[in-house]
This record gives structure tokens, C-alpha cells and sequence, in this order.
């Protein structure tokens, strides 16, 4: 019941809620509570081609919920911040396919909100290609105020401005994801 159809044909979103807030606390008591989002979907993934779980960058149970219920992961880097949290993300990621779900895959790290202005955009691209080479998308989200402006509006982005550079960056990432599974 909490699915809602949108004005994109085949698109339905679940929102976050503030009563998310509590679910943290109410999981704790609840027994397999790691699988708690694995069996809601379960019973309706087969109506779609593809489920996102957009998760908070925290690593508590509903992050945890979401990565057990996942076939894959993409781990999206901010290009305004240093890498440090990657590690503890792998390492959860690590967990939770050895104990929870063992199909878990990384589809691969996006640059976000990229600035090439930025030394430090730069840098951590770099960094991030060094690192995990080939796991790191050639497509970047490119820092736009669009992409910001867009949920007020309550539409995507790729239809609030089509030919912003967030949207052209998303339909690219959107179509390198699919080459992927080509």
C-alpha cells in the first residue's frame, strides 16, 4: 500500500517517511530484522524490470535492510569529500555478503556532485581510478543546481530539465548500466 504511481508511465516510488526515524529503534526487537525489506519486496518485485533503493549514507539496519535485499550496489562518492568512508562501506558490504545476502555485487563507484573546477574533484576521481579502476563509471554526476531544484517541483529531473547536464549525466549512467549487462 505505500507504493505510488508517478507521472513517468511504469515508474512507482515508495517515499521515505519520517516515521523511518523510529524503524532503526523498532527493528531491534524484530526477529530477522535484516530481512524485513527482502520480504516486502519479494512479493512485488516481479511487477518490475528494476527496483532502486536510494539508502541514507548511514550503516545502520535500514541500510543494512537495503543491502540484503539488493542484487547489487552502486556507491555513489561525492567529489567534495575525501574517501575515508568508502572503507567502512566495503567492509559492511563484506559482511553482509558472507552472512545475509551472498549475491550481493558492486556495480561499480559514481562520482557525484563533480566539479571539474575542483583540484579536489579531481583528485578524488583519480584517486577513486586508481583505487577500483575499472569499477569506477566513466559517467559523473556533475555538480547542478537542476537536479536540486527538481523534487520541489515533485517530477525527475530528466523531465523538470531535460537537457540540464544532471539529467544528460543520469540518462548516461542509465545507459552505461545497461551496456554493463549487455
Amino acid at each position: 500500500e505505500a507504493i505510488v504511481g508517478s507521472c513517468v508511465s511504469g515508474l512507482d516510488i515508495v517515499c521515505s517517511r519520517i516515521d523511518l526515524v523510529g524503524a532503526e529503534l523498532e527493528l531491534l526487537n524484530v526477529e530477522n530484522r535484516e530481512r524485513v525489506l527482502s520480504r516486502l519486496l519479494d512479493e512485488v518485485k516481479r511487477e518490475y524490470d528494476y527496483v532502486l533503493i536510494d539508502c541514507s549514507p548511514s550503516l545502520g539496519l535500514i541500510t543494512v535492510n537495503s543491502l540484503t535485499a539488493a542484487d547489487s550496489v552502486i556507491i555513489p562518492v561525492q567529489a567534495d569529500f575525501a574517501l575515508e568512508g568508502i572503507s567502512k562501506l566495503l567492509n559492511t558490504i563484506k559482511i553482509i555478503k558472507s552472512k545475509l545476502n551472498p549475491a550481493l555485487e558492486i556495480e561499480g563507484f559514481l562520482l557525484t556532485m563533480y566539479d571539474a573546477r575542483l583540484r579536489l574533484a579531481n583528485q578524488i576521481y583519480e584517486e577513486l581510478k586508481k583505487h577500483f579502476r575499472d569499477m569506477v563509471f566513466t559517467t559523473v554526476i556533475q555538480r547542478n543546481i537542476r537536479l536540486s531544484e527538481a523534487p520541489s517541483h515533485g517530477i525527475p529531473a530528466i523531465l523538470y530539465d531535460p537537457d540540464s547536464r544532471g539529467s544528460i549525466n543520469h540518462m548516461q549512467l542509465a545507459k552505461e548500466l545497461i551496456e554493463r549487462e549487455s
